[in-house]
This record gives C-alpha cells, sequence and structure tokens, in this order.
C-alpha cells in the first residue's frame, strides 16, 4: 500500500517541474513505499553463523615415548586428556529497532578443555607455546604447568571433571593444561602445540642463592608494569614487552630466574649511570637516555629530578645508542619492590658506565693522543696518570683532582617526591658522591633493601696517592659509606666491590718492591659490613698443543674439573705469574716468592685466605713498617659481590674478558678460538660454589 501511495505522491510533487521530474518522482517515491512496506508487513529475519555438525571427542594413540629433556628443547605434546568441545551460542539484533526490529543473528563458538603430556619431570618450566607454527601470546590464554615433580597433585580440573579417585597425577611427567581455549582462530579444532621446555640438569642452577641482574642500562626494562609509546598517531608499541610469553619483560625474566634458580635468595640489581672522561678531575657522572625527543611515553623517565628532555643522550654508535639508558627512578623503585615481594632481598648496585665514544678528543691520561672507547671504569685515573710523564700521582694535585671527582652533595640535598627522588644541591654538580647518595636515597624510599655497594672496580682512583702516601678516594669512600650508613639505618649491609686485582693491596710500578693496603681503612670501617671482591681468577692455562702432552700431571682437556678444583688455591697468581705477554705465549712462568720476609701470600692476588687470616703491614722503600694496618684478621666475611665466567673457548683461561665490538676492553680469552662453550662457564661456576658457599659444597 505505501508503494502506491507514495509512488503517486512522488510523481505529482515531480510533475510540478515537468514530466520528467515526475516520472524521477515516482521512482523516488516507490521506492520508500517499499522499504517501509517491508519493515511494516514482512517478517523478522534470522542469521545462523556457521556450526560444526557434530563435537567429536579428541582420540590419542596408545605406547607414545615419553621425551627426556635436557636443557632447552622444543617439542611437540602428546595428547593425555580432553573433554568435549563446548558449544557455545549468542545473538545479536542488528539493524533497525523501533520498525520491524532488524535482524537476529545466532553465532557458535568453541571452545577446548585438554592436556598434553611433555616429558619425563622434573622441568622447570614452559617458556613459549606454538599453535600451528605461530606462538601464542600467553597473556590471554588459561593454561597451567604441572612440572612433573614425584609429589604433584592432581589438576583441579582434570579433578573436577574425572572425579576423586579416578584422576591420575602424573606424577614425573610434566603436562601443560589448558582451560577453555578459545578455538575460533584455529578453525574450531585443537591445533598442532609445540612447546619450549626448560629442564637444568645437574646441581648448579639449585646451587645458585644470589645473583647480579644485567643488564642495568634500560630506561624502563625493570618496569613490572606495561610501558607503551605512541610512536605516531594510531601507532602504540611496548617499550618493556619483546616476548609473548609474559605480560612484560621483567615478569618474564624474574619468574624465569626464580624456575631456573628455586633456591635464588638475593638479587644484586644493577643502575648504570655515565661516566664520560677518563681523567677523574673532568668526569662527570650522569643519567642517561637514548633519545631526548621520545615523546608520547605512557611513563614519563626521571631520574635525580632530571626530565627526559634536559638529561645527557648516550652517545651514538653506528648509528644507535652506545647503551639502554639508566633505569627511571620510579621503575627502579617498583622493581626493588616487586622483588622484595617474591620473597627476595635485594643488594642494589649503582653502577658507572664510561660513555667515551671513538670519536672523542679527550687526552687520554695514560699518555695517548685520545682516550680509549667504551673504556672500563677500572681506568679513570689522576692526569696525568702514575707512571706518566708529569704525573701528579703522589702531589697535592691528586687530591685536588680526587675532590673534584667526588663533588660536594651531600644526603641533605636529596628529597623524595612520589616514586622518584630530586636533587636540590648544584645543578652543575655531577659527582661520584651525588651518583652514590642518589641510589641510597631511592632505596629508602623503596622501603629499603638488605645491601648496598657504594661503587665497584675503580682501582685508578683507589690506587691515587695524594701527598704523604695518602690515598683520598679511599678516603671519599669512607666518607660516603658513613653517610650512606646514616640514611639506609643499621639492618642494610654495606661494602665496596673491589676488582679482584684490587681488594688486597698496591704495590707501585716504579716501586715494585713496596706494598700499600690501601683499602684497609675502608675494610675495617664501621660502616661497612663485608670486603666485597668482583672474583674473576682464572683457573686454567690450557692451550690445544697440550693435547698431544705426554704429561701425567697436567690438565687433560680445558674442561678438567680436578685442574679445575686445584687451581682454586694454586696455579697462575698463587704459586706462579707471567712477567709480560710473551712469557705467556710461551709458557715461561715466574715463580712468586718473598724472599725478603718469607711471605709470599702478600703478591697472590688468588690467595684469600691468606690475606684474611694475617694481620697487614706495608712496605716502603721494599722495608716492612712496624705499624699493622687497620685491617684486623678474620673480622668480616667476604663476598664474591660477582663471579663468572664467559660461556667461550677456554673462558677457564681468562673470565674478566668479554667480547663487545664497540669497546675498546673487548677480548676473547687467551688461546680461544672464540667458539661457544657453555660447560665451561658451568664448570667455572660449581667449581667455585662447591669450593666457598657451605650449602652448595
Amino acid at each position: 500500500m505505501a508503494t502506491l501511495l507514495l509512488g503517486a505522491a512522488g510523481a505529482a510533487l515531480g510533475g510540478v517541474f515537468g514530466p520528467t521530474a515526475a516520472i524521477l518522482g515516482q521512482a523516488v517515491g516507490a521506492l520508500a513505499g517499499n522499504m517501509l512496506d517491508n519493515a511494516l508487513l514482512s517478517p523478522r529475519r534470522s542469521v545462523t553463523g556457521q556450526r560444526l555438525s557434530t563435537v567429536a571427542p579428541f582420540s590419542a594413540e596408545d605406547g607414545t615415548p615419553i621425551a627426556r629433556i635436557y636443557g632447552s628443547a622444543r617439542i611437540s605434546g602428546t595428547l593425555i586428556w580432553a573433554t568435549r568441545l563446548e558449544e557455545v551460542s549468542s545473538t545479536t539484533r542488528q539493524g533497525g529497532k523501533s520498525i520491524g526490529g532488524g535482524t537476529k543473528v545466532t553465532k557458535y563458538s568453541y571452545f577446548g578443555s585438554c592436556a598434553f603430556g611433555l616429558c619425563e619431570g622434573e622441568i622447570a618450566f614452559v617458556r613459549r607455546i606454538w599453535a600451528d607454527g605461530q606462538e601464542l601470546d600467553l597473556s590471554d590464554i588459561s593454561f597451567r604447568v604441572h612440572n612433573g615433580s614425584q609429589t604433584q597433585l592432581p589438576d583441579p580440573l582434570l579433578l573436577a571433571k574425572q572425579g576423586v579417585g579416578n584422576c591420575p597425577a602424573y606424577r614425573g611427567i610434566a603436562y601443560v593444561v589448558f582451560e577453555r581455549l578459545a578455538l575460533e582462530r584455529f578453525g574450531n579444532r585443537i591445533p598442532q602445540f609445540q612447546f619450549e621446555v626448560i629442564r637444568p640438569v645437574g646441581k648448579l642452577e639449585k646451587s645458585i642463592r644470589a645473583i647480579t641482574l644485567i643488564p642495568g642500562a634500560t630506561e624502563f626494562g625493570y618496569e613490572p608494569s606495561s610501558v607503551t609509546w605512541e610512536k605516531m598517531p594510531g601507532e602504540t608499541i611496548h617499550i618493556n614487552r619483546n616476548i609473548l610469553h609474559s605480560e612484560n619483560d621483567w615478569k618474564a625474566a624474574i619468574d624465569e630466574l626464580q624456575a631456573i634458580c628455586p633456591n635464588l635468595e638475593n638479587v644484586a640489581l644493577v643502575s648504570a649511570w655515565f661516566g664520560d672522561d677518563l681523567r677523574a678531575s673532568h668526569c662527570t657522572i650522569q643519567p642517561g637516555v637514548t633519545a631526548n625527543n621520545k615523546a608520547g611515553l605512557s611513563q614519563n623517565w626521571s631520574c635525580s629530578g632530571i626530565a627526559r628532555s634536559n638529561a645527557r643522550e648516550v652517545t651514538q654508535n653506528n648509528g644507535t645508542a652506545a647503551y639502554g639508558g639508566t633505569p627511571d627512578d620510579a621503575s627502579l623503585v617498583h622493581a626493588i619492590r616487586d622483588l622484595n615481594a617474591r620473597g627476595l632481598k635485594v643488594t642494589l648496585y649503582p653502577f658507572v658506565m664510561m660513555d667515551i665514544a671513538s670519536s672523542n678528543a679527550l687526552p687520554s691520561p695514560y699518555g695517548a693522543a685520545t682516550q680509549q672507547a667504551y673504556p672500563w671504569r677500572g681506568r679513570v685515573t689522576c692526569h696525568p696518570a702514575e707512571g706518566q710523564a708529569g704525573s701528579v700521582n703522589a702531589t697535592a694535585s691528586a687530591t685536588s683532582q680526587i675532590t673534584a671527582f667526588l663533588g660536594s652533595a651531600s644526603p641533605a640535598d636529596f628529597s623524595a617526591n612520589d616514586d622518584s627522588v630530586s636533587f636540590n644541591g648544584l645543578s652543575s654538580d655531577w659527582g661520584y658522591r651525588r651518583f652514590v647518595l642518589h641510589h641510597a636515597r631511592l632505596a629508602v624510599l623503596a622501603g629499603g633493601v638488605d645491601a648496598f655497594l657504594i661503587g665497584s672496580e675503580l682501582p685508578g682512583l683507589t690506587r691515587v696517592r695524594g701527598a704523604n702516601n695518602s690515598f683520598p678516594f679511599v678516603s671519599g669512600l669512607i666518607q660516603l659509606a658513613t653517610e650512606v650508613r646514616e640514611m639506609l639505618g643499621p639492618v642494610t649491609k654495606l661494602t665496596y666491590a673491589a676488582d679482584w686485582i684490587e681488594y688486597f693491596g698496591y704495590s707501585p710500578a716504579a716501586n715494585p718492591g713496596d706494598i700499600f693496603y690501601n683499602l684497609d681503612p675502608l675494610w675495617a670501617h664501621s660502616a661497612i659490613n663485608a670486603i666485597g671482591i668482583d672474583w674473576y681468577q682464572p683457573l686454567m692455562d690450557w692451550r690445544d698443543s697440550q693435547l698431544n702432552s705426554t704429561s701425567e700431571n697436567g690438565p687433560v682437556s680445558s674442561h678438567d674439573v680436578n685442574t679445575m678444583k686445584a687451581a682454586l688455591t694454586a696455579g697462575e697468581n698463587f704459586d706462579w705469574y707471567y712477567q709480560n705477554p710473551a712469557a705467556r705465549q710461551n709458557a715461561t712462568r715466574t715463580n712468586i716468592t718473598d724472599g725478603a720476609y718469607g711471605k709470599p701470600w702478600v703478591w697472590r692476588s688468588k690467595d684469600i685466605r691468606s690475606w684474611w687470616s694475617n694481620a697487614h703491614y706495608n712496605r716502603i722503600n721494599g722495608v716492612e713498617q712496624g705499624i699493622q694496618s687497620d685491617w684486623i684478621p678474620k673480622s668480616k666475611p667476604i663476598w664474591f659481590t660477582e663471579i663468572g665466567c664467559p660461556a667461550i673457548d677456554k673462558g677457564a683461561n681468562q673470565p674478566n674478558v668479554f667480547g663487545d665490538p664497540k669497546s675498546s676492553e673487548s677480548a676473547i680469552p687467551y688461546f680461544s678460538s672464540g667458539a661457544r662453550d657453555d660447560l665451561q662457564q658451568r664448570l667455572y661456576l660449581e667449581t667455585h660454589l662447591t669450593a666457598f658457599d657451605p650449602v652448595s659444597a
């Protein structure tokens, strides 16, 4: 009816403008009328989506062998349990609602619950899962991993479905249970699953009770929550999520760490600021960022009261940032709190990285025209350095340079605001004191830490002498320790992490018969709880030519565990040393002796027990002084604040080196091919833990 009426009305209206307009008016009116008739007179339409004709159970074969995994492996699971597919319908109405009601659409979704056996247990965890070859984002999937222990209980879903007494616990078998897995993206079927399974073998992982956490240079890598960056309108990326198996990088890393090392107790959290000159009086230590103009972040970077736009940019190397930037204050606070919430103790580890590009034009304190590229922090020293023409070492000028390096910041200059720390002293003061005291105030803000390091590996500074054989930087560390103790209270443990060639004393190159126990006043100070050492002593001196040796007493390979164990109290830096690179190349060893006083341990950096057990006396002009140093034998424990070995061929020959193409320090161990060797690293760590840790022995 509406079609006729509106068609006639359209023709009449259009006729006013002529015959052609009348025809067009009739057509438009008829079309509108037809739509109205359909809405008023036609029945409601229903659309039904795709539906499985049958919902069949899964099937599996008996007799599938149980895999045995060592280390890390990607394997296919074996179906061991499943329910029928669950069908869920949902109905929605599309189109207008006022007239006729629109179209009713019914959609069917399917879910599957199933369990897949993985391998013989006990595993540490499942890192990643693939479905039909595509890695899954595990943050939006409900699943549980049973590690395959001999005491594991039945899965609660299986128990609810099968009933008490009908559900095995699958003890000794690691398996994964998926609960209501949405199947639409897999074509409404259970996909082909693969799992990356981690199963540590041996006792090393269970022996580790403390670990140093790197990288240290990361703006938001320590943030436990998600940080996003709106790179451009409509494009948002996750700054701190580069994996799919967890919500963010921090959670993935710490979860994995605790799974692999179930007896972990303490985490040393490294926080890096950047030094910019090897000359102590010219060196500033500042927080840095990869870019000043990075807008659109969900969490604004801030450190020591400095916003991103005003922070130092780290240098560029081959078109990219040489380092990852300094941890944001808030992210560091959040990381400390998260570790404590996990039941872990925290050692806060302020860390200096030297950001000196290869293109620098800075005079070197060691006599070169320019400074080394991205060098070790232990090379910061007075200018000119000891042994160089015109050196200021052992003069009042050296003390002045150290004073400039330390700066004038005091604990009163720092205040906390929300989850960050501000500095209220001189804005131009980027001395070492500001760097350390900032982190101490941050530790207080986070709720406290178990231990705190006031520095690490700075022999180029701790060995600088002022007038009258004073050591101004050691005095500066003592003052810092006193102030940090007042800030953190009596419970937090304090130490300085000395390099393995630094902790025991100092012998000037110009007077090799002299000995100064320069760090003893620090070790003996009441604010210091332990002697901290970054311990990288060699345990091997292996060359491949030894494979053809007929000696019955030498090592049989670079993995000779007995040789490593013996070398803890023997070998290089204990019984003998190499006078120069040529001597090492020719294996010409020089015995370590002490003819004058019969105390060879004073020259043995590896003889840590003798150093710890004996009184110390300086030797000046080769003569042992009658006054004992401040050190009281056996008075404080020794902490290995770092210990390690590269996973590289012959790593135990020279554990302290590392590969970094941009750095002048980059090297491979003596006589190494550079090939990867995980066993070398593992044996080195096991040897030390077995010998020095009473819990692991």
